[in-house]
C-alpha cells in the first residue's frame, strides 16, 4: 500500500459518523474538554459524557470509590450538574472546539427520560446514549434495563421523540443479554453499548487487638462499598457479552469494559464491537484513546489495511 494513500480509520454509528471507532465512556471523561491537559480531544473519535439527569444531583455519600488489583467499585450514584446546566455551560464549549460528543442520559421514569430527549432534539444533539444499566442508583437506570417489557417501552418512548442517533447501553447484570439486545433493537435503537459497571462488593474486616467486639459502637466489624465494578477484570463477561448480542443483532454494537491496551481493542472488534470506549483505564492513563488511535493507525499501515473495515471483517470470529 502506498503511503500516499490515506487510512479510512471512520466508522458510521447510525447518522453518527466517526473519525475513528475510539470513544471515552461516560463517567471517566467529564463533560467537554476536562482532559485537554492531556491529548488533543479531537483526534479521538468521540467522547461520551458524564452522565446527566433531569435536575443537578449530588451523588452518594462517601466512601464510593475501592480501588481493587485489576478494577475499581464506584458508587458515585450520577452526581452531575443536570441538563440545562450542561446546555448552557458545557454544550458551547463542546461545539466551540468542535468536539465530537454523545450525551449519556440518565432518569428515574420513562418520563424523565423523554423530557431529557425532548430537551436534547431541541438542542440539535447528534447522538444519546440512553444509560438503562448503572448499578448504583437507587431507582432508574439498571431496573429499565433488566425487563424486555418495560425496556421496549421506553426505548420506543424516547425514539418518537428523538430522531437523532439513539444508542442504548446495557449492563451484564442480566440473565438472557440477547433478549434484552433484540428488545432494544426493535424498540428503534440505533446502537448497543455494552457493558456498563457490574454489580460487585468490596468488604474489609476489622480486627482489633482485643479481637472481634460486635457490641462495640465504635469499633465497626467491617466496611463495605457496593457499586460498579469495572477495570481489567471484568473483560472476559464484556466480551462474552458481546459475542452473544453479536449474533442476535444487526445494528452497531459499542464496547467497553475493561479496555486498556490496542490488543484489547482488536479482541473486541473480534466477538462483535464495531467501536469500543474507553473507561476506567483513562484514571491512570489519561491519554491512552489518543495513543489507541494512533497504534491503530500504524498497525493498519504495517498490515495494509486501507479501511477500518476491512480489518475488523478479518478480524471478526465466525459464528
Amino acid at each position: 500500500m502506498s503511503n500516499l494513500i490515506k487510512l479510512d480509520t471512520s466508522v458510521n454509528i447510525s447518522k453518527l459518523k466517526l473519525k475513528n471507532p475510539v470513544l471515552t465512556a461516560s463517567g471517566t471523561f467529564g463533560y467537554a474538554n476536562e482532559y485537554d491537559d492531556f491529548m488533543n480531544v479531537g483526534n479521538i473519535g468521540a467522547i461520551v459524557t458524564k452522565g446527566i439527569t433531569l435536575n443537578p444531583r449530588t451523588g452518594n455519600p462517601q466512601p464510593r470509590i475501592k480501588e481493587l488489583k485489576n478494577g475499581l467499585i464506584n458508587s458515585i450514584g450520577l452526581e452531575n450538574i443536570g441538563i440545562h446546566n450542561f446546555i448552557e455551560k458545557k454544550l458551547p464549549v463542546l461545539r466551540e472546539n468542535n468536539i465530537n460528543f454523545i450525551i449519556n442520559i440518565a432518569g428515574e421514569s420513562i418520563k424523565e427520560y423523554v423530557e431529557l430527549a425532548k430537551i436534547c432534539q431541541s438542542n440539535n444533539i447528534e447522538a444519546v446514549e440512553l444509560n438503562l444499566s448503572c448499578p448504583n442508583v437507587k431507582s432508574g437506570c439498571l431496573e429499565f434495563g433488566k425487563d424486555e417489557e418495560t425496556l421496549y417501552k421506553l426505548v420506543s418512548e424516547v425514539r418518537n421523540c428523538f430522531n437523532n442517533t439513539l444508542i442504548v447501553k446495557l449492563s451484564s447484570n442480566v440473565s438472557f443479554p440477547e433478549k434484552i439486545a433484540k428488545t432494544a433493537e426493535n424498540a428503534g435503537a440505533d446502537a448497543i453499548s455494552a457493558i456498563n459497571t457490574v454489580k460487585a462488593m468490596h468488604v474489609e474486616v476489622k480486627i482489633a487487638a482485643s479481637g472481634l467486639s460486635p457490641a462495640r459502637n465504635d469499633n465497626a466489624i467491617f466496611e463495605y462499598i457496593k457499586g460498579g465494578l469495572s477495570g481489567s477484570c471484568i473483560k472476559p463477561l464484556a466480551l462474552n457479552f458481546i459475542y452473544e448480542i453479536r449474533q442476535h443483532v444487526s445494528i452497531p454494537i459499542i464496547g467497553m469494559g475493561g479496555i486498556s491496551c490496542f490488543q484489547d481493542m482488536l479482541e473486541f472488534f473480534a466477538v462483535g464491537a464495531d467501536a469500543i470506549q474507553v473507561g476506567t483505564a483513562n484514571f491512570t492513563h489519561p491519554d491512552l484513546s489518543e495513543a489507541l488511535v494512533s497504534e491503530l493507525n500504524n498497525f493498519m499501515k504495517q498490515q495494509n489495511y486501507e479501511s477500518l473495515a476491512e480489518l475488523v471483517k478479518d478480524l471478526r470470529y465466525e459464528y
